[in-house]
């Protein structure tokens, strides 16, 4: 059975930075596409990052060049490493794969 376990959200000010962490179990994180996405009140849920059993990484527009995902084989986790961070970037962040989602944790910027 995949879990999807997030961790890393919090609260933090316009330019900061946060390092969001899904740890998985029953799939390893190598095999397959994992991702991260974010859902808004109000809006769509959006692809942040995701990356390839490849090692290839795909960024949405919004996030490019601030947000970098990566992989840890041994710990079996899929990180995103936040930077420079801005108030529209609030939102529930999930882990994804093949499906499967986490149950999401909470991102929020202050101006």
């Amino acid at each position: 059975q995949v879990r999807l376990v997030e961790s890393g959200g919090g609260l933090v000010q316009a330019g900061g930075s946060l390092r969001l962490s899904c740890a998985a179990s029953g799939i390893k994180v190598s095999i397959g596409t994992m991702g991260w996405y974010r859902q808004a009140p109000g809006k769509q849920r959006e692809l942040v990052a995701s990356m390839s059993s490849g090692g290839s990484t795909n960024y949405g527009a919004t996030v490019k060049g601030r947000f970098t995902v990566s992989r840890d084989n041994a710990k079996n986790t899929l990180d995103l490493q936040m930077n420079n961070l801005k108030p529209e970037d609030t939102a529930v962040y999930y882990c994804w794969w093949a499906g499967s989602w986490g149950q999401g944790t909470q991102v929020t910027v202050s101006s």
